[in-house]
C-alpha cells in the first residue's frame, strides 16, 4: 500500500489531506496562513499543523508517505524555492516531496487532462498553465505594484475606499456604505473615517464579501468592481494561452479561490469568459468543486508514476469535507 499527502497552503488557511493510493482519505489537517512571503514563521507553523493533524490522523509518520506535494501560495521564483526548500525540510520532510505554485494544483484538481490554465482569486491572485508539451507558465502573483489586480486582500480596500468617494462626493452612493458602517460597527462614514486615521486601523479582508451582497441588489458600484476584477482574471488567462500557444487547443480553464467559487454569481466569470472564448474558442471555463488540496494528492501520486484511475477521479472528485476541522481550529 502506498500513502500520498497533498498540502495547499493558502495566504489565510493551509489544507493537508492525506490517502492511499486507492484515494481512500485517511487523513486531514488545517492550518493558517502557509504563504512564507506574508510570514515565514506563521507559514511554517501552519504547514506543520496541518501535515501533523493528517498523519496523526492516519496514524502515519512521514518516513511511510511514498510522496507528498505542497503547493504553496508565494512559491513564484527560484528565490523562493531557496526558502522554501529548507522550511518543509525542517518539517521533517527530507525526501520524496515536490513544490509547486498553488496555482498548479487549482488547476489539476479541476480537470482530468493533465494540462491547462487556472486562475486563483482568493486572498490574492494568480494564474498559470501547462500546456501539451509540459511548459508551465506563471503570470501575475505578486501584488499590484507588479501587475496584479483585486483579490480579497485588495478588494477589501476596494469596498472602504469607494464608501469614502461616495461619502466625500467623489463617486455615487453605493449600498457598500450602510454595509460597511454595520460590518466594522459604526454609525456614521464620518467616525469610521476619523477612527481609521487616527488609529492606523486596516480593513478585514473579509469585508470583501460585502461587494457580493451589494452586486445582489445591483449596486453599480459594486458590480464595477467585480467586473474589473474579471477583466482582469481574463487578461492573464489569455496571456497564459498566448505564452503556451494554446489558442488552438481544446483545454479548461479551471476558476479557483473562494471569490469565484463561493461568493461570485457570474460577475466575475462572465468577463473571464469573454476574453478566454477570445483567446482560445475551444477551452472550457470550468469551477473548481472540490478542494485544491486534492490536486495536490493526484499530483503527489503523478510524481510517484502512479497512473490515476476513474474510480479515484469519481472517489475523489467531490471532497470538501473539511468543514468541522476549520471549526476546531478556531
Amino acid at each position: 500500500m502506498a500513502y500520498y499527502l497533498g498540502i495547499d497552503g493558502g495566504g489565510t488557511k493551509t489544507y493537508a489531506l492525506l490517502t492511499d493510493d486507492k484515494g481512500h482519505v485517511l487523513g486531514k489537517g488545517v492550518g493558517g496562513n502557509g504563504n512564507h512571503q506574508i510570514d515565514h514563521f506563521t507559514a511554517t507553523q501552519s504547514i506543520r499543523m496541518a501535515a501533523e493533524s493528517a498523519l496523526n490522523e492516519a496514524g502515519l509518520g512521514i518516513h511511510e508517505i511514498s510522496h507528498s506535494y505542497f503547493g504553496l501560495a508565494g512559491a513564484d521564483r527560484e528565490v523562493d524555492y531557496r526558502i522554501l526548500h529548507p522550511l518543509i525540510q525542517e518539517i521533517g520532510f527530507t525526501w520524496n516531496y515536490s513544490i509547486n505554485c498553488d496555482t498548479m494544483i487549482g488547476l489539476r484538481a479541476g480537470t482530468n487532462r493533465p494540462y491547462g490554465v487556472a486562475l486563483i482569486c482568493g486572498t490574492g491572485t494568480n494564474s498559470a498553465g501547462r500546456n501539451l508539451n509540459g511548459e508551465h507558465v506563471q503570470v501575475g502573483g505578486f501584488d499590484y505594484m507588479y501587475g496584479d489586480f483585486g483579490g480579497g486582500g485588495a478588494l477589501n480596500i476596494e469596498v472602504f475606499r469607494s464608501v469614502i468617494r461616495s461619502w466625500d462626493g467623489r463617486e455615487q452612493a453605493t449600498l457598500l456604505t450602510p454595509l460597511l458602517l454595520n460590518f466594522l460597527e459604526y454609525d456614521s462614514v464620518s467616525d469610521m473615517f476619523n477612527d481609521f486615521q487616527d488609529h492606523s486601523k486596516q480593513v478585514p479582508v473579509h469585508a470583501t464579501k460585502l461587494l457580493f451582497e451589494a452586486a445582489a441588489e445591483n449596486d453599480a458600484v459594486a458590480l464595477e468592481i467585480l467586473h474589473r476584477q474579471g477583466i482582469e482574471l481574463g487578461k492573464s488567462a489569455s496571456a497564459v494561452i498566448r505564452k503556451l500557444g494554446m489558442e488552438k487547443e481544446t483545454f479548461d480553464v479551471v476558476l479557483a479561490g473562494s471569490l469565484l467559487t463561493k461568493g461570485d454569481r457570474g460577475w466575475i466569470r462572465g468577463k473571464v469568459e469573454e476574453a478566454v472564448i477570445s483567446a482560445a474558442p475551444h477551452a472550457t471555463v470550468v469551477t473548481l468543486s472540490t478542494e485544491p488540496v486534492v490536486g495536490a494528492v493526484w499530483l503527489a501520486m503523478e510524481a510517484d508514476q502512479l497512473e490515476i484511475s476513474q474510480e479515484v477521479y469519481d472517489k475523489m472528485r467531490d471532497f470538501r469535507d473539511f468543514e468541522h476541522i476549520k471549526q476546531m481550529a478556531k
